[in-house]
């Protein structure tokens, strides 16, 4: 049987829970490099100085190694979903548009944009362009982030018939520097990539691309208001 130490009752907001007497050590998740260690508490109100330094240490070559990799799970686990009438699912049309990026030559940034500006689009269909900008906004630049925020607008210019939507809504934004660039990206990249004949390179295609964007020791950003 493994170590283990003790773990005291909880409460939380006036119910009590009831917890193990007893914690197995070696439950512990296993640790990304060998030679990382494991802090000591298991709450972080138990963290010491100590404990808070080890973990900013261990971090950044953790966060750099499995970044990409778990972006690329989340786009991974929807390829099989099926589609609510688009001739493909929103996986293929992610696909595509980093397929058709990554042929025009376009840089890591551009291509990496391409393949995760609609990552949030299930998951997040409310807030979809913000939600991929934030994942993309440590590592590549400004211009990008305000295209991938802003793209479901820009979108909008392209629904030629839709009983609602407004074909103007991009025109808020005109005038702004990245305007032109947001109304290519969409054009190009986005608005025609849902084509089921469209060619779709494999996912592993683009997996150095973000290894090499999300290894980018990451800025901070402002914070929220």
């Amino acid at each position: 049987m493994g170590a283990t130490i003790v773990v005291a009752g909880t409460k939380v907001l006036g119910h009590a829970f009831a917890m193990r007497d007893t914690f197995d050590l070696e439950a512990r998740s296993r640790l990304f490099d060998p030679a990382s260690q494991y802090v000591g508490p298991s709450r972080l109100d138990e963290f010491t100085a100590a404990d808070w330094n080890l973990l900013a240490a261990q971090r950044p070559p953790y966060q750099a190694a499995l970044q990409a990799g778990q972006a690329l799970r989340l786009l991974a686990s929807s390829k099989d979903d099926p589609s609510f009438g688009y001739h493909v699912n929103n996986y293929r049309h992610c696909v595509q548009a980093a397929t058709l990026a990554l042929a025009d030559g376009r840089g890591d940034d551009y291509v990496a944009a391409a393949l995760l500006h609609d990552i949030g689009f299930i998951a997040c269909p409310t807030s979809h362009g913000r939600f991929a900008a934030q994942l993309l906004a440590p590592y590549v630049d400004e211009r990008i982030v305000w295209i991938v925020e802003r793209h479901a607008e820009f979108q909008a210019h392209h629904y030629n018939e839709h009983p609602s939507a407004d074909r103007r809504a991009r025109e808020r934004w005109r005038g702004h520097p990245h305007f032109e660039a947001a109304a290519e990206f969409v054009q190009r990249y986005d608005q025609c990539t849902v084509d089921a004949e469209a060619k779709e390179a494999k996912l592993s295609t683009f997996e150095p691309i973000l290894q090499r964007v999300f290894a980018r020791a990451p800025r901070a950003l402002p914070p929220l208001p």
